[in-house]
């Protein structure tokens, strides 16, 4: 039985080789042909195909859009805030004459609370200096405070959640930092922001004349 299941086998193998080279032709047995020389015929001017650069692409693609050219610079977004309700009231009517319509807009905003591992108020400048003096002895880093209230005192890290700063002073006490507590750099604030979408070439040279509205604030590149 098995002698006859290879003899059937061998068989239906060459009858299979013998199809695709088109032997059985003659006996109306033929693989259906793959070529379509109509296509070549359907061709416009296949020699006029060449391969493109990197630069020649990049022509063809088209110049970027761009809304300032001038010294290289292209357009970029900036913002300034965050401004309160009277602040808001001031600067959207200082805009509407400072600024073209349609290039600036006032947005919602929220900057979370901060919070400080404080040292501190100490009763004198030498007092402040004996301070930082043991900090460096210990390897504590430390920074002036930044808030005027604070002062005179010392900074040693900024955190935005109380539970973070706590962690983080528990951490310092096992170094030997004693009288170092948690206190509110600022709360939580919210209002309004400034942002400036497209600032080109010509919105750059109105900046200057823009600050003096900001209250105080800087314009910031978009985050």
């Amino acid at each position: 039985m098995l002698r006859i299941a290879l003899l059937i086998l061998l068989l239906a193998n060459g009858a299979y080789w013998a199809w695709t080279q088109g032997a059985l032709a003659v006996l109306g047995f033929a693989p259906v042909g793959q070529r379509e020389p109509q296509r070549v015929t359907q061709q416009i001017r296949p020699e006029a195909l060449r391969v493109l650069s990197v630069q020649e692409l990049r022509k063809l693609d088209g110049p970027p859009t761009q809304v300032a050219a001038t010294n290289g610079k292209g357009a970029e977004c900036l913002q300034a805030g965050l401004f309160d309700e009277r602040q808001t009231a001031s600067l959207r009517t200082s805009l509407g004459t400072a600024l073209p319509s349609g290039s600036w807009q006032l947005e919602s905003g929220i900057e979370p609370a901060r919070w400080l591992i404080y040292m501190g108020k100490y009763p004198s400048a030498e007092a402040l200096t004996r301070k930082k003096s043991e900090l460096q002895q210990i390897g504590v880093k430390y920074e002036d405070v930044p808030v005027a209230s604070l002062q005179l005192g010392l900074s040693l890290g900024s955190f935005g959640s109380q539970t973070e700063a706590n962690q983080t002073l528990g951490s310092l006490a096992q170094r030997g930092v004693r009288t170092a507590r948690v206190v509110a750099e600022r709360a939580e604030l919210r209002g309004q922001s400034l942002k400036l979408p497209a600032v080109d070439e010509a919105l750059r040279g109105k900046l200057d004349a823009l600050k003096p509205l900001l209250f105080g604030k800087a314009l910031k590149s978009c985050s």
